[in-house]
């Protein structure tokens, strides 16, 4: 029971992210550096030092993170790498498309995620806990790639005109390289989190509730992504003279696009808060807590394509890109209850 209401609170979180690019779409009159960063300063910075405060107050964070130092720079230094991968992320979709790029990237994110800080807390990946981890998350990435799959028959029933927009600079060997990069350096957000656990049992030992205790340490690992974030924008800023463009906006503009980034940023962060939620009702050192990294990643995919679909973004795809669409669904939802048929 514990198990099912965990899925359901990450679930739930997982719902928030895949939502938070629709409030983007109402931003009006920014330039992409302008608004990044806007959103960020919310997803990155503002609601995880609120959830980092329903554990403690503000004192006592900033006791907890002098007393684990180490843990601390750790944590912020995942978090600057998992900055990058952000930043990746979108470079893999234009060399390689939304469904070979997602499924490359977001591929690797959930088993480095899942099986690296396995490996760090020395789990023996071929006892039977083990074997059960591989293979939820073999199963997993079945399942990113079929959506994947579904995704570059959809781009088949493109013209050649719109296939040409949508990956206008298609280069595979850069493209895989760039996508595995994204990958690896997403999945140092949950390196991060792994970096913070000395931080997560002293809060719990402090008396933070167990279901807030997670936030301390994302905080941490948001901080460092910020830090990646801002230096790009304000380089991108400067290269394209978009500095100020935020005080230059009429009033009406620049409270509609507050507003919506901090709507987006509300929602982003809604799946980390999930997560650290969610993974207090799994019992600590079982495969469902070592798993939670792929369910996150697995459920971002399902959420994302529903979306897709509500937005009609899969119509006149084709039957044959429905069905695998839907098929590669049923398989990460089936993903998330390996862990518990053993």
């Amino acid at each position: 029971m514990n198990t099912l209401i965990g899925l359901v609170i990450i679930s739930i979180g997982s719902m928030g992210q895949s939502s938070s690019y629709v409030p983007i779409n109402k931003i009006k009159n920014w330039s992409w550096e302008n608004f990044w960063l806007m959103q960020g300063v919310f997803a990155w910075l503002v609601f995880p030092l609120l959830g980092a405060l329903l554990a403690h107050s503000l004192p006592e964070l900033i006791n907890i993170y002098t007393l684990h130092s180490s843990a601390t720079l750790q944590a912020i230094g995942f978090g600057v790498l998992w900055g990058i991968g952000g930043l990746t992320f979108g470079l893999s979709m234009r060399y390689l498309g939304i469904a070979l790029g997602q499924s490359v990237s977001l591929g690797t994110c959930a088993a480095f995620g899942t099986l690296i800080p396995a490996m760090i807390a020395g789990d023996d990946l071929f006892s039977p806990k083990g074997l059960v981890l591989l293979l939820a998350v073999a199963v997993t990435l079945v399942g990113i790639a079929v959506v994947g799959y579904a995704g570059s028959l959809r781009s088949q029933q493109m013209t050649d005109e719109e296939r040409k927009k949508a990956i206008k600079d298609f280069a595979l060997k850069k493209g895989l390289l760039i996508a595995l990069l994204a990958g690896v350096m997403s999945a140092c957000f949950n390196l991060g989190l792994t970096a913070g656990i000395p931080i997560k049992e002293f809060s719990i030992a402090a008396g933070a509730s167990e279901l807030f205790a997670q936030n301390s340490v994302t905080l941490l690992v948001t901080m460092g992504g910020f830090l990646t974030n801002l230096v790009y924008c304000v380089y991108m800023n400067r290269k394209n003279k978009t500095s100020g463009e935020i005080f230059r906006s009429s009033r009406p503009v620049l409270i509609n696009n507050i507003l919506f980034c901090a709507l987006a940023g509300l929602l982003w962060y809604s799946q980390f808060f999930g997560l650290g939620m969610g993974q207090s009702f799994f019992e600590p050192g079982s495969v469902m807590m070592a798993f939670s990294w792929s369910i996150l990643m697995a459920l971002n995919v399902i959420f994302s394509n529903v979306w897709g679909v509500i937005l009609k973004e899969w119509s006149g795809a084709g039957q044959k890109a429905i069905t695998f669409l839907v098929l590669g669904m049923l398989i990460l939802i089936f993903s998330l209850v390996i862990p518990n048929m053993f």
